[in-house]
């Protein structure tokens, strides 16, 4: 009960539908609370009680979990590339990295590894690196959003010229997403690998795939929407406020410290 309950809120694929029109529908402000916080409920619930109060049940049921999270991390990005919202772009793709969430509790199957807490640390790392990272994903999409008032990403492009300061934040942003090391999105994906890798070889090997389709997507969206040739209708855009930056600077700091 208990299991499925947070794999609603994680969520866990098939019980993911709600996120994405929650996400679409919801203003900035909710976004980042639900991205930041909210969905972490899901996950420190997995680890807090699953993995706290029922050890024994949580080892039986490891390996189905592995290859939940490995449905969850491909199915996710996959998805991923074929959205034209922003909004339901970042969605999913949090829906794709709560899946290693779910790979890294999986890995107490090898309690008696000498990596055993690895995996775990990673899952709780990915908890608060996603939360900051996705956070910072809608921040700039709100921003964007309120300045060109679309979403569609077909109808962007070359925005860097008018917005070179929510560009930055855009590319810091997918950068971490993506895992690029010296950020928190590497650190918590490789210590979930390290500690699954010992239980589960091949569908960590296939989970880590996730991290190729996440480059994909990331860098695609960002050449999409921020790159590319100038377009006389973005012209009299501005760029972020102060207020803004302030925003941006608070979610991009705990990324790199």
């Amino acid at each position: 009960g208990f299991l499925i309950a947070f794999a609603v809120k994680l969520p866990i694929f098939p019980l993911h539908t709600w996120l994405p029109d929650a996400h679409t529908d919801a203003p900035t402000a909710v976004s980042v609370m639900l991205a930041g916080v909210l969905l972490k409920m899901g996950g420190y619930g997995l680890l807090r009680i699953n993995a706290g109060l029922f050890p024994q049940e949580l080892l039986e049921f490891a390996s189905l979990l592995a290859i939940l999270a490995v449905v969850n991390i491909l199915y996710g990005a996959f998805i991923v590339m074929r959205q034209t919202d922003l909004k339901r772009l970042v969605a999913y793709s949090s829906v794709s990295h709560m899946g290693f969430v779910v790979l890294g509790l999986a890995s107490v199957n090898g309690s008696s590894s000498t990596l055993s807490g690895v995996g775990l640390n990673g899952a709780a790392m990915q908890l608060f690196s996603h939360g900051i990272i996705t956070g910072l994903l809608f921040v700039v999409v709100g921003l964007v959003y309120d300045r060109a008032h679309t979403r569609y990403i077909p109808d962007l492009g070359g925005l860097v010229k008018q917005m070179p300061l929510i560009a930055i934040g855009f590319l810091i942003a997918g950068l971490a997403s993506l895992g690029l090391p010296t950020t928190s999105g590497f650190v918590a994906e490789l210590l979930i690998f390290l500690g699954t890798f010992q239980v589960y070889g091949f569908l960590t090997a296939v989970g880590a795939f996730g991290v190729v389709l996440a480059a994909g997507y990331i860098l695609w969206t960002i050449q999409r929407t921020m790159f590319g040739p100038r377009m006389v209708r973005w012209d009299g855009l501005t760029d972020a406020k102060l207020v803004d930056v302030a925003a941006m600077v608070v979610l991009i700091v705990p990324i790199f410290v």
